[in-house]
């Protein structure tokens, strides 16, 4: 069923895109460990010391601050402890090989020509792509999907598949830290990198393939990330249209200190990390097979959210508040009406809002976060298929 949104003011935890709920950065159970890094930051500046603050990049929750007596000065020191570069390059190399070995085990079919592909970012960054071509039916159009916060793009890799039925081809692009591309697992610096790095792979797509029309998908913050990215006037006109599914457009804290605190310790401490509930958290689907497949697989990040990771989230949907009526896309949004990461009111903030003359949004009763692994998700895959079909 299509319903429209009520024009309401919309709160929303954190996202966690597609990795589950993360909300202990905006939670009030946060207060006391900011309490503690503030209290140590301000020993830090009251007292004399040797050393130097060190950035957390520990994978499942090792980031945790520690006070050490410093021998010869007597002061105290925060440290928290590190990857070195080397053991970052190991990590991004392991998740490179597994993603290429998903791709090249699984070319085997008939119907579909699955494929991967590397290019560098103007920052130097390498970034894994990875698309499924119908090898039966021909091409008539394009879908260029971006995943959520701490997931990869071969998760989609069914639904590609399924779309290349309709002779619809997919690409797929792994965001900055995530799958197989470059970057600390599930640590963003800046998701304005992220929304320049998918236009600069939207030219390569149409470069590619000139004249087919081309469409986005974004799950989560992957929404939030293509919704900025069709803001640009040069990007929207190359656009067909755009999908959501429980796309990350307003987050509000639970507490006003944060909005605060945040750019100052996303500059101090961007890879430090939170503890947040997050394979024992709040559920994503109602489906246990899905979610034990989800939580085995290693290119998916289960530890806490970082807070520069977390800052950034806030950043960009707080952009995207202010600038929801310049977006003139066709767009589909869907959500399920239960879901905790993300605010169906948010989306239907952006139905509201948009200026686009060809928008529908669909709430699906029940529904949790993760919609294309959910029970229902071959109804919504077919009400995305449809969308599509009537605009090829």
């Amino acid at each position: 069923m299509v319903n429209e949104a009520n024009d309401s003011s919309t709160t929303l935890m954190l996202t966690s895109g597609a990795s589950g709920r993360v909300n202990a950065l905006l939670s009030l159970r946060a207060l006391r460990s900011v309490w503690l890094i503030i209290y140590s930051f301000v020993l830090l500046l009251l007292f004399p010391f040797r050393g130097s603050f060190y950035k957390s990049s520990a994978e499942n929750g090792g980031g945790s601050a520690k006070e050490e007596k410093s021998s010869s000065q007597g002061g105290v020191v925060l440290r928290v402890p590190r990857k070195s570069s080397d053991a970052v390059d190991k990590e991004v190399a392991a998740r490179r090989a597994l993603s290429i070995k998903r791709v090249v085990e699984d070319n085997g079919c008939d119907e579909t020509v699955r494929q991967f592909s590397l290019f560098v970012t103007s920052r130097g960054d390498t970034m894994f792509t990875q698309s499924w071509t119908p090898a039966k039916i021909k091409v008539r159009g394009l879908l260029v999907l971006m995943h959520g916060l701490n997931e990869h793009s071969g998760r989609y890799s069914n639904f590609a598949k399924q779309l290349n039925g309709y002779g619809i081809k997919v690409y797929a692009m792994d965001w900055i830290g995530h799958g197989g591309s470059d970057g600390l697992h599930a640590y963003v610096h800046s998701l304005d990198d992220a929304v320049t790095d998918m236009k600069m792979f939207l030219r390569k797509v149409f470069t590619e393939n000139p004249r087919l029309p081309c469409f986005c998908f974004g799950h989560s913050t992957g929404g939030a990330i293509v919704l900025k990215a069709v803001l640009d006037p040069k990007v929207s006109e190359c656009v067909s249209g755009v999908i959501l599914t429980s796309p990350a457009v307003g987050v509000q804290p639970s507490h006003p200190i944060f909005a605060l605190l945040a750019p100052v310790f996303s500059f101090l401490l961007p890879r430090f990390q939170f503890s947040a509930a997050n394979k024992q958290g709040i559920a994503v689907s109602r489906d246990p097979e899905a979610l034990r497949a989800k939580y085995s697989d290693p290119l998916v990040f289960t530890g806490s959210i970082r807070i520069r990771t977390g800052y950034e989230i806030l950043r960009i949907t707080s952009y995207l508040q202010k600038n929801l009526s310049r977006i003139r896309v066709p767009f589909f949004v869907l959500h399920g009406t239960a879901d905790a990461v993300t605010d169906p009111k948010a989306s239907e903030k952006l139905y509201d809002e948009a200026s686009s003359s060809d928008k529908t949004i669909k709430l699906y009763e029940g529904c949790l976060h993760d919609l294309l692994f959910e029970p229902e998700r071959e109804e919504i895959k077919d009400s995305i298929i449809s969308w599509l079909n009537n605009r090829l």
